[in-house]
């Protein structure tokens, strides 16, 4: 593989921060560094890294390290790598990238790169690649008592087992992005159980949390997550119910409010608009699909039954009838269904 794709396929690995990555290859690696009597020490005791004098950066006379990798790593992670967040962001896209190429050799090879890298800070990487590898190991070790645990259970005691590895302030850091969005999960499943509340009220609710769980934050992670914080609460079975209970005025109203509220700005609330319309049109044709459909099917059987059925598809749908027809033979009927409001 070229320099330039071993960058594009570790790029493409950057924004990923998984809960869980199984470490069956750990166990493999190890087994593999005691036959050839490796230990783990002569990971650690590499000598710095230096430049060689064709450029490439070595731990070892015999082993360059790929200077274009460790110049990608340094711009990535280089501004904030004493944080643990952005250690373990860069031991995981390390992972990921040499357990790839060399499955058996993934962690000498790592140890390398961050020496070359990172020779500054390569004792306090090693230290949490170690409590990494272990946290993935209890994870793999404990999952069928996990997934057994009520889900407040099971969250504290990962937490607590987080606390025990990294400490409570570098677990918090690290895992900071997934306790905030279990706390807008916990806000949306306590507004969807809210009685006696309008959606205005609902979403009022829901843009204030939103406000407290990501502070100073907030107008950044609603810039990149503007779509999914939106799909979210129109996905709750209350506002849908709010929804399908307004007239067409109401509802259209409705919607615009609830985007707007997500910062969208004029020109995507009029393409919104534009959407909603020719949604709300190929579902009252659907409708009416539907209930000929109905009506043929106790009319006719067999063979007769599916030249009526081809023939009413196309009256209705034209060049995308064989794609209903298709979508009936596998049990499905698009809108046969419940509307979704806002998204179908």
């Amino acid at each position: 593989m070229t320099t330039q794709n071993k960058l594009l396929a570790l790029g493409a690995l950057l924004f990923v921060f998984p809960l869980y990555l199984g470490l069956r290859q750990d166990k493999i690696e190890e087994r593999a560094a005691a036959a050839s009597g490796a230990p783990e020490a002569a990971a650690r005791a590499e000598p710095s890294a230096k430049p060689a004098a064709s450029g490439a950066i070595v731990t070892s006379p015999a082993e360059p390290v790929d200077p274009e990798l460790i110049a990608h790593l340094r711009s990535r992670y280089g501004a904030n790598i004493r944080d643990p967040y952005v250690q373990i962001r860069l031991i995981e896209a390390l992972m990921r990238h040499f357990q790839s190429h060399d499955f058996l050799r993934w962690r000498r090879e790592l140890l390398r790169a961050v020496r070359a890298g990172f020779p500054e800070r390569y004792d306090e990487i090693v230290s949490n690649l170690d409590r990494r590898v272990e946290y993935g190991r209890w994870m793999e070790e404990n999952q069928a008592s996990l997934n057994a645990m009520e889900p407040e259970t099971r969250r504290a005691a990962i937490r607590e087992e987080r606390e025990r590895l990294f400490g409570q302030g570098a677990a918090d850091e690290i895992w900071a992005s997934e306790r905030k969005n279990q706390a807008v999960s916990d806000t949306l499943k306590e507004i969807d159980g809210l009685e006696g509340t309008s959606i205005d009220e609902k979403l009022s609710t829901y843009t204030e949390r939103l406000e407290e769980i990501y502070e100073e934050s907030y107008e950044s992670h609603l810039e990149r997550h503007r779509h999914d914080a939106m799909n979210r609460f129109l996905s709750l079975d209350s506002v849908q119910a709010d929804l399908t209970g307004m007239s067409a005025e109401e509802r259209s109203a409705a919607l615009r409010d609830i985007r707007k509220a997500m910062g969208l700005d004029e020109a995507a609330l009029e393409r919104w608009d534009a959407l909603d319309q020719a949604r709300d049109s190929r579902w009252e044709k659907g409708k009416e699909y539907m209930a000929e459909r109905a009506a043929l099917s106790g009319l006719y059987s067999g063979r007769e039954l599916e030249e009526k059925l081809t023939e009413l598809r196309q009256g209705y749908f034209g060049t995308g009838a064989d794609v209903i027809a298709a979508e009936e033979a596998s049990g499905l009927y698009r809108f046969g269904g419940p509307r979704k409001w806002g998204q179908n």
